[in-house]
């Protein structure tokens, strides 16, 4: 009997719906006034859970990459969903008992670990799902978890002056534990060798050509590679400085175009939208022009609006830059899944993923504290910029270099066929 086929658009929406659960994660901002003003808690405090939680996320993409592998998505989705479910329920308790340590613990540890396996188990199926479209598939995904905290924040708002912090928390949870636990029943693997129905077809006739991937290596063979590293530092560069101008955007706003408050607030709110827009664009847009086509253009636009940001003083112009801005830095999270398939197969694609997100876990940690000791030292927001135009100059290069990576595995490839095919 014939194992019957899953529709792989009701994967992918599976994989939205985790994405749109954990991307929550962006709306914490709405509870820390409500925190602190209940509690007297230092801001500073508050905001830590935060950082525990990305941390957190880091560390468990990278050492629960081999569970997703080894159990499957459906088991690994499972997982993401109790250990979410219960740290956000559990930062309800925390709030009830006032007690800042259980936060962290729940919200920061136990949330943050069901962040990063929910983060990289829909995104490893998808890109096996889509061959033929990687970048469009995984940026449906990432794109959920960029637009979630738009959704998350003012239905948090609403409920927290509904309800109260706690109550939040527990509907919250409950919420997300029942999205997360149903949407992770569909995920599931393609068949051994399938591909889409006429994939192959169309390939034959000269339609469509199979871009075959370079190699195919575990996530132990990936680490000892030149370019797994070249991605690594690219993701830290592209996330570090991203996440240090979206912390200071407003003020950077008021102080560079002489923005309002108010306006530097309706900009700071657009900026997530296309942070999420950039997700899907960018990764679409890789399915075309390739993936090292598109971190190259990631950095060299970069390059140029860090560089004009400081003096572009008419406010239309500001806001256009950190729009631009924030479309490269979603682009670059939704555009890395697709990325390592090409460079190393999906054969562990997961925890090769996970591997490569600890940039995110340090550049969370980094970017904000750096932006802010660049500020002090320089007295102004040019002094940050600048040391960022130079960064990209370093991720631009990286980009470039690992192009010859690239050229010498094709060679490489190339030769092998050729010595099978004269063999045979």
């Amino acid at each position: 009997m014939q194992q019957k086929v899953k529709n792989r658009w009701l994967i992918a929406a599976a994989a939205v719906g985790i994405h749109l659960s954990i991307g929550s994660v962006y709306a914490w901002s709405v509870f820390t006034k409500p925190i602190t003003s209940q509690f007297g808690w230092e801001l500073s405090s508050v905001q830590l859970t935060f950082s525990i939680a990305i941390l957190f996320l880091g560390l468990s993409a990278a050492f629960l990459g081999h569970y997703v592998e080894k159990h499957g998505p459906r088991k690994a989705g499972i997982l993401s969903s109790i250990f979410f479910g219960v740290g956000i329920t559990g930062s309800g308790l925390a709030i009830s008992m006032e007690s800042l340590p259980l936060l962290y613990i729940c919200y920061g540890v136990l949330g943050g670990i069901g962040l990063g396996v929910g983060y990289i188990t829909p995104v490893s199926t998808l890109v096996k799902w889509f061959p033929d479209r990687r970048g469009l598939a995984t940026g449906l995904a990432i794109m959920g978890f960029g637009f979630a905290s738009m959704i998350a924040g003012p239905i948090i708002q609403a409920l927290i002056e509904s309800v109260g912090i706690a109550n939040t928390f527990f509907i919250l949870g409950i919420i997300y534990f029942v999205v997360m636990f149903a949407s992770a029943q569909y995920l599931a693997p393609p068949p051994q060798g399938w591909v889409p129905a006429g994939y192959s077809a169309q390939a034959s006739e000269g339609q469509k050509q199979i871009k075959k991937d370079l190699c195919q290596l575990t996530a132990n063979e990936a680490v000892k590679t030149r370019r797994f590293y070249w991605l690594w530092l690219m993701l830290f560069i592209n996330v570090t400085c991203g996440i240090a101008i979206i912390s200071v955007a407003s003020p950077m706003a008021q102080e560079i175009a002489g923005m309002s408050v108010g306006m530097a607030a309706t900009m700071v709110g657009l900026n997530g939208l296309f942070n999420g827009a950039g997700r899907i664009g960018w990764a679409s847009l890789s399915d075309y022009i390739g993936r090292a086509n598109t971190y190259t253009a990631f950095f060299a636009i970069q390059i140029v609006l860090f560089f004009l940001l400081p003096n572009l003083t008419i406010q239309t112009l500001f806001m256009i830059a950190m729009f631009i801005i924030m479309t490269c830095y979603g682009g670059g999270f939704s555009s890395i899944p697709a990325y390592i398939g090409d460079l190393f197969g999906t054969k562990q694609l997961g925890a090769i993923h996970g591997y490569i997100l600890t940039a995110w876990a340090a550049a969370g940690l980094a970017g904000p504290i750096f932006a802010a000791w660049v500020r002090e030292k320089t007295g102004s927001y040019t002094g940050t910029l600048s040391v960022f135009v130079a960064m990209f100059v370093v991720a631009l290069v990286i980009s470039l270099i690992v192009r010859l990576d690239i050229k010498k595995l094709k060679e490489e490839a190339k030769r092998k066929e050729n010595a099978v095919e004269l063999a045979s």
